[in-house]
């Protein structure tokens, strides 16, 4: 195997081309000409747009809009540390997974934990039967 080339051990390095420019630094460009030229091409800004007034006024109520999930779907988040590193994802159908939450609730469990007892209780179903 070779080694290493050592950069700083040579003593020919010559570094004497590199100097600081010298004289006035080109102007800036024009910012709307910019602003042109990169709307023109379909670039849009990427800084936020000033924020739009109201359109009801203040004394009228606005209701909030629908929310795009129901109620039901949405649930607090679950911290626990419990040892278990591996994920399991899989795809279920709404009533599938609101019936392993709603078990999980009803019995003080984690989820995990629901999943390690199904997953306990087909096994024992399984191997009760003969195939």
């Amino acid at each position: 195997m070779g080694k290493r080339a050592k950069l700083f051990e040579e003593d020919d390095l010559d570094l004497s081309e590199f100097t600081p420019k010298e004289g006035p630094q080109p102007a800036a460009p024009d910012l709307e000409k910019v602003r042109e030229v990169s709307e023109a091409a379909d670039f849009h800004s990427r800084e936020p747009k000033a924020a739009k007034p109201w359109a009801a006024k203040p004394t009228e109520a606005v209701s909030a809009p629908e929310p795009a999930e129901p109620e039901a779907t949405k649930r607090k988040p679950r911290y626990h540390r419990t040892g278990r590193t591996v994920q399991f994802n899989c795809r279920t159908t709404q009533a599938c997974s609101d019936g392993m939450y709603a078990i999980a609730d009803q019995q003080g469990w984690l989820v995990g934990e629901t999943l390690e007892r199904a997953y306990a209780a087909l096994r024992r179903e399984l191997d009760g039967k003969p195939d």
